[in-house]
């Protein structure tokens, strides 16, 4: 038995959609997982295009939305009025948006858009493929370049021994991998399956087990183990009796075969020895607990989109050097930036529509044979959900949804479930108001992607690549002055065009500000009109946000740079409340205090505070020294 198609066959909009989607996923997933900004402008520009297209297809075919298109909608809303109302750091806020944002258009488009056969296959493939490439990237990496990382980027030591292949961390690979596990290994057991059919899948099953082990990804492990275990129960046509056992059986199989690796593959032993051997996480936990503090402080409506790392400093426990973008966990990490209402509207709309798909009744014809009609029998559809469930057991320990290439790699797969178990009549009767509705929405979907995440993204693209070159300058020793003129120079009209395109980014405005006094290194004579620069650069980054110690630590300095020197005394200290254990806001605080010798107790004080912090931070010992030597 297969289910049901609708009636005739793919057009080519329906096959242009899927080729759109198929792009959007490869370019995505092989460049760092749209981790960076220049790989998610043109991800936007692919999701906007098929999105558009969609509903301006639907208008003129009178298309009948799928019910279930609809449950991202809530919580969309409400991150809108929280990055508008909530969120102290709009500009972040707006990108964590733009991600969920995504992320509901290509379920949307996959519902809508991509619904027979043919189509959905070709983008179910295209994500098999990757999974392919990402392994073979992944062994690349393991056997012959152990630092290498898409886009000419260095993996970090860190994650020597570990694979990430086209991500930038290695559990990013391992959350892809164990949604594409459970559906090869389905394959090479499911009835009527020809020879070809189970050595095909079984050596498929294999290339993704060996990705997952190159990862080392104990998160992933666990919780493909679990979802395994977990698998039988949903067979809802045989006994509760055949269901425990099988369960219980294929727990111990998976632990067998766990239990076989870590013994065989020194690297995995070494990672959970070190689990037990710590007692489980050392930063995780710190994560989290900082995740539930910043939920205490608001409860209801959470502490802003996009605002955990910012928020973080004020909970960063002393001795925890690491610079956490998110909690480690999407769950808290959700529950702090949205509180309860936009974890609610977020997580329970996912799960009423995962009871609802999950309880409908599947609508089946009779199957004709073939691999292409065994790709839609009830079990390929409960190994696809199974996936699913690894992965969301994995968000316990990690930040998956903030990686885009992941989360439109969900989407789809989310969307191909519920179209096998939520069957819809895609026949609808044209009307006025209809055909209306779907030309407005193609409007605003080409208003958010050219007015909203095209001129973001550009613009961060801009800036990250312009701080990225000021770091990297900041590293090299004694850089020649040309050297440092040619590279503030570019980095300088980069920012320009940067804040040009988006002058809400509030870090460009600082970042504008950190430029404009490094010049005074190569221009000391014109410090106080680099100062006055500096100063407009870093209020205009103040006005975006007060919550960023950075932007007051801009602030103190170009107001130190004019010899302003007692109007900068504030800004340290507001650096300082705001980061109370970040060994950099004291630091800044110290030489500031420096400058003048009736405060260089003071500034012994904050040097103190900032080698107690961090007793290995170079530029806060070379400032010990200075003064030890001149008293």
């Amino acid at each position: 038995m297969t289910l049901a198609q609708p009636q005739g066959r793919a057009g080519a909009t329906e096959w242009t959609l899927a080729l759109l989607l198929a792009a959007n996923l490869s370019w995505t997933m092989l460049f760092l997982g749209g981790f960076r900004p220049e790989t998610m402008l043109v991800s936007w520009i692919l999701t906007g295009t098929a999105w558009a297209l969609q509903l301006i297809n639907n208008a003129f075919t009178a298309e009948r939305v799928h019910p279930a298109s609809w449950y991202p909608l809530p919580f969309l809303v409400y991150a809108v009025v929280n990055v508008l109302w909530i969120s102290p750091v709009p500009w972040l806020g707006w990108r964590d948006w733009l991600g969920w944002a995504q992320m509901a258009a290509t379920f949307w488009i996959f519902l809508n858009g991509v619904r027979h056969r043919g189509p959905r296959l070709f983008v179910l493939g295209a994500i098999g493929v990757i999974g392919v490439i990402a392994v073979v990237l992944a062994c690349y990496q393991r056997f012959l370049w152990p630092d290498f990382l898409m886009m000419g980027r260095t993996q970090a030591a860190q994650f020597f021994g570990r694979s990430s292949g086209p991500f930038g961390i290695p559990n990013s690979l391992a959350a892809f991998l164990v949604m594409l596990i459970p559906v090869a290994a389905c394959f090479a057991w499911q009835r009527h399956a020809s020879a070809i059919q189970r050595v095909t899948a079984i050596y498929f099953t294999l290339v993704f087990l060996l990705g997952l082990e190159l990862t080392i990804s104990r998160g992933a492990w666990i919780s493909l183990v679990i979802a395994i275990g977990l698998w039988p129960l949903c067979v809802r046509e045989r006994s509760l009796e055949w269901r425990t056992g099988v369960s219980i059986g294929a727990f111990a199989i998976a632990l067998l075969s766990a239990g076989a690796v870590y013994m065989a593959v020194p690297s995995v032993k070494e990672r959970f020895d070190r689990l037990v051997a710590d007692a489980g996480e050392r930063s995780r936990p710190i994560l989290w607990r900082a995740s539930m503090e910043l939920f205490s402080e608001a409860p209801v409506l959470g502490t802003g989109a996009g605002s955990y790392n910012t928020l973080f400093e004020s909970h960063r426990p002393n001795g925890f050097h690491d610079e956490p973008l998110w909690a480690h966990d999407d769950y808290l990490n959700t529950l702090s930036d949205y509180g309860l209402v936009g974890f609610s509207l977020c997580f329970g709309s996912i799960a009423a529509l995962a009871y609802t798909a999950a309880f409908g009744k599947e609508r089946s014809v009779q199957s004709s044979g073939g691999f292409i009609h065994r790709t839609d029998t009830p079990d390929v559809t409960r190994a696809l959900a199974i996936g699913l469930l690894a992965f969301a057991i994995s968000l316990v320990v990690d930040f998956h949804l903030k990686i885009p290439g992941i989360a439109l790699v969900v989407a789809a797969i989310g969307g191909e479930c519920v179209l096998r178990s939520w069957p819809v009549d895609s026949a609808g009767k044209p009307n006025g108001a209809k055909v209306l509705g779907y030309i407005f929405g193609a409007v605003a979907v080409a208003l958010v992607t050219l007015g909203v995440a095209v001129p973001l993204y550009r613009g961060e693209t801009l800036r990250y690549d312009a701080r990225y070159r000021i770091d990297q300058m900041a590293r090299k020793t004694d850089p020649t002055t040309e050297e440092q003129r040619e590279i503030l120079t570019q980095v300088d009209s980069e920012l320009q065009e940067a804040l040009a395109l988006d002058p809400s980014n509030g870090q460009a405005w600082s970042d504008r500000s950190y430029v404009s006094a490094l010049w005074t290194r190569l221009a000391p004579s014109r410090a106080r009109e680099l100062g006055e620069q500096a100063e407009a650069a870093a209020r205009e980054a103040l006005a975006r946000s007060q919550v960023v110690p950075e932007f007051w630590i801009r602030l103190g300095v170009a107001e130190d740079l004019q010899g302003k020197w007692v109007d900068a005394n504030p800004a340290f200290g507001k650096a300082v409340a705001l980061a109370p254990l970040n060994a950099i806001a004291w630091y800044y605080q110290a030489y500031h205090f420096s400058l003048t010798r009736s405060t260089h107790t003071l500034a012994q004080a904050s040097i103190r505070q900032a080698l107690e912090i961090d007793p290995y931070f170079q530029p806060a010992i070379i400032l010990q020294n200075s003064l030890n030597s001149s008293h």
